[in-house]
């Protein structure tokens, strides 16, 4: 059967923002929108964890890495559900379903942001610190002057693949039926039926321009930096 790509210009600006001219973003705009919020929060409240956790072993052990854990443990699209309804719930509140979902991506790759300070910290050679000790530098100042700058490097691949799981983890927010690229595919479908292949097919090949756009810029970042990966 041949594909009917006239489908797809009828229905592109729907599928890239939703009815964003209405006052409602959605389509992949909402999708890259709560991708890049839930990457921001994560890394300002994973990194300053990760870093505690460096500090503080014990803490780590004890307190972070549990937690951290348990998070993981649990299947996003789970952490989703249940952060959009039981958060309105406890709050005595309503909030908008993309909210929530920003939430719940920020609390399952806050987790994975600490466990890559963490690792990307230790992975130096530990007689740095020991020397910046001995000189009188303070902790703060070892993390930022010496650690950092190193350690950064090495953690930004793993960072990238962060970054490019968040844009395709948007589409679980079809659960709570947040207008976001995967949403309103099948609302495009749902309302079409009969060109499955011509939209979906779209919507992969949307993900694949947004992901590889982001493996792009981290290559030509880590060229300029003359690093290797």
């Amino acid at each position: 059967m041949a594909l009917e790509p006239g489908v797809i210009l009828n229905n592109l600006d729907y599928l890239l923002w939703g009815r964003a001219p209405e006052g409602e973003i959605g389509g992949l705009l909402l999708s890259v929108i709560m991708a890049l919020w839930a990457g921001v929060l994560s890394i300002l409240i994973g990194a300053p964890l990760g870093v505690a956790g460096w500090l503080h072993p014990t803490l780590a052990r004890r307190l972070l890495f549990p937690l951290a854990d348990l998070i993981r443990a649990v299947p996003l699209l789970f952490l989703i559900f249940w952060f959009y309804f039981l958060i309105p719930l406890l709050v005595g509140g309503t909030a908008p379903g993309a909210v929530m979902v920003v939430v719940a991506l920020t609390a399952f790759n806050t987790a994975s942001v600490m466990y890559l300070v963490v690792a990307g910290f230790r992975a130096l050679p530990a007689g740095q610190s020991e020397a910046a000790h001995a000189l009188g530098f303070t902790p703060g100042q070892i993390v930022r002057r010496i650690l950092a700058p190193q350690a950064l490097p090495n953690i930004l691949p793993s960072a990238l693949g962060l970054g490019v799981m968040l844009i395709k983890d948007t589409s679980l927010a079809f659960i709570v039926n947040v207008p976001e690229l995967t949403t309103v595919a099948g609302q495009v479908n749902g309302r079409l039926q009969v060109y499955p292949a011509e939209i979906f097919l779209t919507v992969g090949a949307l993900y694949f321009l947004v992901c590889g756009a982001l493996v792009l810029l981290a290559n030509r970042f880590h060229r300029k930096r003359g690093v290797r990966w």
